[in-house]
């Protein structure tokens, strides 16, 4: 297979775990036999002070002529000022919305190694494998903001197409697994979610084979704590959906091991770990690269289509968790670059045994 995937590394250690996840592909396409080809874009904080705006032409251009999109993480302190007409978040934002990305995945296993990294009780997390599939481009991050005096406003507003194609998306996901979807809203409040609460009934009721389970937000966020392997696959809009995910990334033990993939109608993904820029350690070589090596895998699932080298990447990064020292967030010493030379080396290691 040849692929095209433009890379974001991004502010913060963007480049340090972009860079670790590059490494893990150019292993696989030359062990598989595949041509991967890169092209190196800026975005975010680096792109305004290189080019003035967060995500310039070039770039989204650049996206667009790939078949995947791999990015690190934006923002920092340099350009942290909520007032300020030119953020970095804006070209993350504006990128998601160009590549028409609608449906974030945020895969979540807890591994027994981790587990007492947890701040829950290691009974509670037997078990735990969660799939969230959030809205990503609707809702009030894109919603019309005014500022008029002392009164500020942000407008939540959904429509039925919107709500549809993403409830769709978590159905055929839902079949792959378990067959368990929990669809949460603030239905009892908010007209949006009961627009969204009536076109999920609507759309699950086209698919055999799925049990349909509504949760609002407020009990969801407690359920996710007190029983969260009783769940599967869960599907909610945008805000609610930014909050649940990085609080269930908690029960992983750190927000460095959890991968995302934002897809839309055709081939074209983004792929980025859930993790912030962490400016704090950025140029020390610190950073865990789990959380970007396991996006990479995603992009070989859902961009490439390649199942075989995404689940060859997952194993290695699974053998690396249980037995490998481990980037300090895990209570380990180890580094960015010694941690990505382990995954590589199970990937030949366990290449070489089936041979």
């Amino acid at each position: 297979m040849r692929a095209e995937i433009a890379v974001l590394p991004g502010d913060g250690i963007g480049p340090e775990v972009t860079a670790a996840a590059v490494a893990v592909l150019r292993e696989i396409a030359d062990r598989h036999g595949h041509v991967f080809t890169y092209s190196e874009n800026r975005i975010g904080g680096i792109a305004i002070d290189e080019c003035g705006e967060p995500l310039p032409k070039a770039t989204i251009d650049a996206c667009l002529a790939s078949d995947a999109v791999l990015l690190g993480a934006v923002g920092g302190p340099r350009w942290s000022d909520p007032q300020a007409r030119v953020r970095p978040e804006q070209g993350l934002l504006a990128l998601r919305a160009r590549l028409g990305v609608f449906a974030n995945l945020r895969p979540l296993r807890v591994h027994p190694r981790l587990a007492g990294l947890s701040p829950l009780k290691a009974e509670n997390l037997a078990g735990v494998d969660l799939l969230f599939v959030r809205e990503l481009t609707g809702g009030a991050y894109f919603g019309r903001k005014t500022r008029e005096g002392d009164v500020a406003t942000d407008e939540c507003r959904y429509s039925v197409g919107e709500v549809e194609r993403v409830v769709r998306r978590a159905c055929e996901l839902a079949l792959s697994r378990k067959g368990r979807l929990t669809s949460v809203d603030k239905a009892n409040v908010l007209e949006t979610s009961r627009l969204w609460r009536a076109t999920t009934d609507r759309v699950v009721g086209e698919y055999e084979g799925i049990t349909l389970e509504h949760q609002l937000v407020d009990s969801m966020a407690m359920l996710l704590l007190t029983r969260p392997s009783a769940y599967d696959v869960i599907v909610t809009e945008n805000l609610f959906g930014d909050i649940l995910t990085d609080e269930a990334a908690a029960l992983a033990g750190s927000l460095g091991v959890s991968p995302s993939a934002s897809l839309g109608a055709g081939r074209l993904g983004l792929y980025e770990p859930i993790h912030g820029s962490a400016p704090d350690i950025a140029g020390q070589g610190v950073a865990n690269p789990i959380g970007a090596i396991l996006s990479a895998a995603l992009l070989l699932r859902h961009s490439l289509g390649l199942e075989l080298e995404a689940c060859a990447v997952e194993a290695a990064v699974d053998a690396v968790l249980a037995t490998a020292e481990l980037t300090r967030d895990l209570g380990g010493t180890a580094g960015t670059e010694q941690v990505t030379r382990c995954v590589i080396e199970q990937l030949r290691s366990k290449q070489q045994a089936a041979a």
